[in-house]
């Protein structure tokens, strides 16, 4: 057995041919991921596929660290979730808000943020928010971050909109900043302490957080400083922002992904602990039309859900087989992914640190391939 393939734990419950079929795509996963590693487009990777409320294939591969030492990848590995972020941590923290009863999508953000109708953003609401269409530019200046959390937020909620609300999709870190800062505002806790009450702790998420304390199973990720970043958030924002931001910096395994997974996909319950009303698992992942300007301002339409993408450039995960439209999922910069198909109850994780250790690692490709073989695995159960 070679060093790639050292860290396998691999489940299906199949009979017959059908099994023998399966197992032969899950072998083409094996060799996608170990080619991806070898071609030094990530130290090393998780994969885990879900399907029909059971973990089918989980495996690890390559190397957690390369730098200062080589450390092999195991599948309990926690990985920096990037913008994973927005939809696991912050979207599921405002649609439970919304079940409360306490926000609304309609709701203009300056009501429960007075400060944030400043410069003509009085009409930016709740959805424009969850859906990327609020205006607001993708990412302000680094330069704003540097006087502590309060200043910061005092100078994203001074920003004037690019395009007026509503109008355009446009991805926006800054969006979701807002929306963690709504979290804290109306819920009545700071987002990482509403969502480990609400959320990861009702799961079972024993991995899941931000800031996390222990960085013995933390993958490092990219330089900052001359030294590699490990347990500390990649993304330069959110860092400055103190690790916890509606944008970035939640921490997490595969296998506590799978169980959020698997709990979306049940409808919003997993072993006796219900997070969500099945009737807001629907609102949180229902497909809402956007417009898509590329880069010679040509318009298409897209979709987008609450918080998730469902039909637009990110949606790589997807692959090429899983229905256009169907399901919904989601990318991080530090090399992490999820796809979820309800039709058929499946969800694909690709968890990665690609961006050990130098930041030029890229795993758009494995991760088209990955969710393409998965839905081929899945159809022949």
């Amino acid at each position: 057995m070679s060093r790639l393939t050292a860290a396998l734990c691999v489940l299906w419950v199949l009979g017959g041919e059908a099994s023998t079929r399966a197992d032969d795509t899950f072998k083409e996963i094996d060799a996608a991921v170990e080619a991806a590693v070898t071609r030094g487009e990530c130290p090393g990777a998780v994969v885990v596929i879900v399907n029909r409320d059971a973990v089918v294939y989980r495996k690890a591969f390559g190397n957690r660290a390369l730098k200062p030492a080589a450390v092999a990848m195991t599948a309990d590995t926690v990985f920096d979730m990037a913008s994973l972020t927005k939809p696991v941590a912050t979207g599921t923290a405002v649609m439970l808000l919304i079940e409360q009863g306490k926000l609304k999508p309609a709701d203009l953000v300056s009501t429960h943020w007075p400060a944030f109708a400043a410069n003509g953003k009085d009409k930016v609401t709740v959805e424009h928010l969850l859906l990327h269409t609020s205006g607001l530019t993708a990412d302000n200046a680094l330069a704003d971050y540097a006087d502590g959390r309060a200043k910061a937020l005092e100078r994203i909620a001074a920003l004037k909109l690019e395009a007026p609300p509503g109008t355009r999709f446009r991805y926006s870190d800054v969006g979701f900043i807002v929306l963690g800062e709504l979290v804290e505002r109306v819920g009545g806790a700071p987002l990482d302490a509403f969502a480990q009450k609400h959320v990861f702790g009702r799961l079972k998420m024993a991995d899941t957080g931000f800031n996390p304390k222990d960085t013995k199973r933390v993958a490092p990720t990219g330089p900052r400083d001359g030294k590699i970043i490990l347990g500390a958030v990649h993304d330069p924002r959110a860092y400055r922002l103190g690790g916890t931001a509606g944008h970035a910096g939640l921490f997490a395994t595969a296998d506590d992904l799978a169980r959020y997974c698997r709990m979306l996909l049940r409808g919003g319950e997993l072993d006796g602990a219900r997070v969500l009303d099945a009737k807001t698992v629907k609102l949180f992942t229902d497909a809402h039309p956007v417009t898509l300007i590329d880069k010679d301002k040509k318009e298409t339409t897209g979709a987008r859900s609450f918080g998730w993408d469902v039909d637009t450039g990110y949606s790589g995960p997807r692959g090429d087989v899983f229905k256009k439209g169907a399901g919904f999922g989601h990318t991080g910069f530090t090399g992490t992914s999820v796809w979820l198909d309800p039709a058929t109850q499946t969800a694909v994780i690709v968890l990665t640190n690609r961006v050990h250790p130098d930041d030029k690692g890229n795993v758009i490709a494995l991760r088209r391939k990955v969710g393409t073989l998965a839905a081929q695995a899945v159809a022949k159960k």
